[in-house]
C-alpha cells in the first residue's frame, strides 16, 4: 500500500484507533499501525517516540471525543444549576456506558492507561472536575447551593458518583436499574447541595 501523503498526527492516529480495535491493547504494535500506513515503523516514531507516547495519544483523543458535549451541559446557564448538575452526571454515565459498549478495545486501552497513572487518565478527571465545579460554583453564585469552594465540593460529589464513573464499576453499567441507581444518588447530593431557601 502506498504512504499517505503527507503521513501527519491524526493518519497515525486514526491508524492506531483501526490496530486496536482489531487486534485489541495487548496485541496491537507499532508495526502493524505503520503495515496499515505503508510506512515503515521508524516513519510512526519521527511523530510518537514510543508504543506509549502513541497509545497515549490516540486515548486521549478517543476520550476527548464526548469532552465537548460535557462541557455544553455543563457551562448551559439557562439551565438551573441542580437540573444541570444530575443531567451532567447522567450524560457522564451514558458516555461512559457507550464507549464500553461501542469500542471495548479501546476502554481496555484506557484501562491499562489509567492502571499506570498515566497523564492521559489523570488529565481526563481532571477535566471532568473542572465541569463540575463550574457547575457547582454557578449554583454557589445563584444561592441554590451551599458550596464554599467550588473545587472541593466537585471533589465531594465525583467521589460519591464513582459507581457510575470509576473504572473499577465498569462491569455494572450495562446493568438494568443503573440510570434509577443514579437519580437516587443525584437526588440525596442535591439535598445536601440544597440552601435551606432553595426550591
Amino acid at each position: 500500500m502506498p504512504a499517505r501523503t503527507p503521513l501527519d498526527a491524526n493518519a497515525i492516529l486514526a491508524a492506531t484507533e483501526e490496530i486496536l480495535r482489531r487486534h485489541g491493547p495487548d496485541k496491537a504494535t507499532v508495526v502493524d499501525v505503520a503495515r496499515v500506513l505503508g510506512v515503515s515503523h521508524a516513519a510512526v516514531y519521527k511523530h510518537f517516540p514510543s508504543k506509549q507516547a502513541l497509545r497515549e495519544a490516540v486515548t486521549r483523543r478517543w476520550l476527548d471525543r464526548n469532552r465537548d458535549a460535557l462541557a455544553v451541559i455543563a457551562a448551559d446557564r439557562a439551565v438551573p444549576p441542580a437540573q444541570r448538575l444530575r443531567a451532567w452526571l447522567h450524560a457522564v454515565l451514558a458516555g461512559k456506558q457507550a464507549k464500553i459498549r461501542e469500542d471495548p478495545e479501546l476502554f481496555a486501552a484506557y484501562g491499562i492507561l489509567a492502571a499506570a497513572h498515566s497523564s492521559v487518565a489523570t488529565d481526563h478527571v481532571a477535566d471532568l472536575l473542572g465541569q463540575l465545579a463550574a457547575i457547582i460554583a454557578d449554583g454557589a453564585a445563584d444561592g441554590s447551593f451551599r458550596a464554599e469552594d467550588a473545587e472541593a465540593t466537585a471533589r465531594v460529589v465525583f467521589h460519591a458518583t464513582a459507581k457510575f464513573n470509576h473504572l473499577a464499576h465498569a462491569a455494572e453499567w450495562q446493568n438494568p436499574g443503573i440510570g434509577t441507581e443514579l437519580d437516587e444518588v443525584c437526588s440525596l447530593l442535591l439535598e445536601g447541595l440544597r440552601t435551606p431557601t432553595s426550591p
